[in-house]
């Protein structure tokens, strides 16, 4: 539905200072950073305006312990969780213990690599203020800059990073930096964060406020001022969040002015318009000219950058020389060697590590030999390879898990050439069946009593709320459940749509969509989708299991356009289209596939107060009457495999 522009091109502006200048930084003098590596530390790069990004740079060693002179590859990774750190996920099977940033560093360059690491602007050991998101792309093009002209690099670039370090690769990449040879995308890089990242149908993804909260903790001010600390550390984050929306000076990160207005910009502004049409969460709007080189594009079906990732998958395939892979498996964000999320258990089978290569490490090495040294190796020849979800006995696991299972598949695009289209429409006997069906049904939405999220495509949310597939039954471990063994679908603000038991296995491999004709009484309001694999009951689930996979909400104000919203007036239908993520299940036989239907997901999205107040600004609220109408209007539309 959103209406865009597409921009003009253009070398990016750097002020009055000339790559020459970005250049001129004398190394401090290396040391010891493992056998045979040294590392610069701290070395401050300059911006374009005068800030200094803190790096490290390692090298390999010459026989006198100092750094070889000779160029080398380079691999580059920006990130705000400090660079001399240790990142969550850089771990495998075989190594369980994660490696820290020098340990990493130390491995790659042993392979022939120079490794640098950067702390992003106003971050750890970096001057300059921090606006999430915002200054990514001419910070990363200015590094860029400076490192394709240093004596140690070959001139061949190659970027990688999981969540924010993904953001940070692909809005350098909209400036088409020199240098760049190739990207190693792991869940994230916006394709248009109004749509997936940081609002989704028009809604907020509240995860951007538990991630202010939590990174304000970590923050320069807090860092130099223990008071700050203090009075940050004694908010009670579950009480704020029931005082949403926050505004400025009333919420618990006002003691950090930096992440506070950074977050309520993102809340505040509602419509898609300048704000949001920027390199650094936009990539969508630079599609065009984007660098003509190898990316690597993987999520997984539980984290939060799936509709991300596909539409750069789109945006960007059919070009030769910008060979795309791309891998979905049933994770949460980042967590790829695992195969429990959750309460599921998908099986041996549904990690990264022995299934699509020995480990996510190697996979990377295969792939900058192959496009920074033009070596031999490189990953399988698949462009696509895709964890279907289910297959598994149903029975719980020894460990308290249901055992859902799942199998990869590889194949040559995305969506799956090989699948076909499904219909399947909501009746008024709440059945969910092939034909459509005629009348209307009709529940009252009270914003001060939301249906709670129960787990789905979450990350970021500690320690208010997490992602992974749950059983839709409301439990005192999260967040805003009132009735702790009630199913959501007892709820009467919850509209629950189900087959009869399938004949046969169902795979359903692709994007969801949800159309429906729908009216309020309300000015705005919101509806959500939810799609669910039910199991029968069993001895081990005596009422059966209801599994999340996959949901979607959509604020009425923009029913003609995310740059146009504009207040409901009366109660005359009207068209909407919620896409939840796509995803990749087989539904076994004796299941039900469902869909819910209603008009909140909280604290996963934020809450419509139902009175049409600008975005984020409402102090009051009242309850909505909001129709479902059946018919041709109203049908679920998915894609699923023969």
């Amino acid at each position: 539905m959103t209406r865009m522009t597409t921009p003009d091109q253009t070398a990016p502006a750097m002020g009055d200072r000339t790559p020459e200048d970005l250049s001129a930084v004398v190394l401090p003098l290396a040391e010891p950073a493992g056998p045979g590596v040294v590392v610069h530390r701290d070395v401050m790069i300059p911006m374009r305006d005068g800030i200094h990004l803190a790096t490290d740079i390692f090298r390999p060693a010459d026989m006198g312990g100092g750094p070889n002179p000779a160029p080398l590859p380079v691999i580059f990774e920006r990130t705000p969780y400090d660079k001399a750190g240790t990142p969550r996920t850089e771990f495998s099977l075989a190594r369980p213990q994660p490696y820290t940033r020098t340990e990493l560093a130390c491995r790659l360059v042993d392979e022939g690599y120079v490794v640098i690491w950067q702390d992003c602007r106003g971050r750890y050991g970096s001057e300059g203020s921090f606006t999430k998101y915002l200054n990514e792309a001419e910070d990363g093009f200015d590094s860029m800059v400076w490192i394709e002209a240093q004596s140690f690099c070959n001139g061949r670039i190659g970027t990688m990073g999981l969540s924010y370090d993904a953001h940070t690769q692909m809005a350098l990449a909209c400036l088409n930096p020199p240098g760049l040879a190739c990207m190693a995308v792991d869940s994230g890089g916006f394709s248009n964060a109004f749509t997936c990242g940081i609002r989704q149908g028009g809604a907020l993804e509240m995860k951007q406020a538990t991630w202010a909260y939590n990174r304000a903790l970590e923050a320069p001010l807090a860092a130099a001022d223990p008071a700050i600390l203090r009075a940050i550390q004694a908010e009670n984050l579950s009480d704020w969040m029931s005082r949403t929306p926050w505004t400025r000076g009333r919420s618990p990160v006002r003691w950090d002015p930096d992440y506070e207005g950074y977050l309520l910009d993102q809340w505040q502004n509602g419509t898609f318009g300048p704000f949001w049409q920027k390199t650094g969460i936009w990539a969508a709007g630079f599609y065009h000219s984007f660098p003509r080189i190898p990316i690597i594009l993987m999520s997984s079906w539980y984290d939060v950058y799936v509709r991300s990732t596909l539409e750069n998958f789109a945006g960007l395939k059919g070009d030769a020389q910008r060979p795309l892979t791309l891998i979905m498996g049933p994770w949460t964000h980042g967590n790829r060697s695992r195969q429990v999320f959750g309460d599921v258990d998908f099986g041996l089978r549904a990690t990264f590590d022995g299934q699509i290569d020995d480990d996510w490490l190697s996979f990377r090495l295969k792939y900058f030999d192959k496009w920074l040294k033009d070596g031999t190796q490189s990953p399988r020849d698949a462009r696509v390879h895709l964890f279907v979800m289910g297959g598994g006995s149903g029975a719980r696991t020894p460990e308290g898990r249901l055992d859902h299972g799942g199998t990869w598949i590889e194949t040559t695009d995305w969506p799956v050439p090989e699948a076909r289209p499904l219909q399947l429409y909501p009746c008024a006997d709440m059945s969910l069946g092939d034909r459509a069906d005629t009348g209307a049904l009709t529940y009252h939405y009270d914003p001060a009593d939301p249906v709670p999220t129960i787990g789905g495509a979450l990350t970021s949310g500690e320690p208010i709320f997490t992602g992974g597939p749950f059983d839709q039954t409301e439990d005192s471990a999260f967040y805003g459940c009132r009735s702790p063994g009630l199913p959501l679908i007892a709820r009467r603000d919850v509209l629950s749509f189900q087959t009869a038991p399938l004949e046969q296995d169902l795979v359903v491999a692709g994007p969801v969509t949800l159309r429906l004709t729908v009216s309020t009484d309300a000015p705005d309001t919101d509806f959500t989708a939810k799609l669910v694999d039910v199991y029968p009951p069993s001895p081990d689930y005596p009422r059966g299991y209801a599994m999340i996979l996959t949901d979607g909400i959509f604020r009425v104000r923009y029913r003609k356009g995310y740059d146009a919203p504009e207040p409901v007036t009366d109660e005359t239908p009207f068209d909407i289209t919620i896409t939840p993520f796509a995803t990749a299940n087989r539904f076994a036989r004796g299941h039900r596939l469902r869909l819910d239907i209603s008009s909140s997901n909280f604290p996963k999205f934020d809450i419509n107060p139902n009175t049409g107040d600008p975005e984020g600004t409402a102090r009051g609220h009242r309850v909505a009457r909001n129709t479902v109408h059946l018919g041709a209007g109203s049908v679920l539309e998915l894609q699923v495999l023969d």
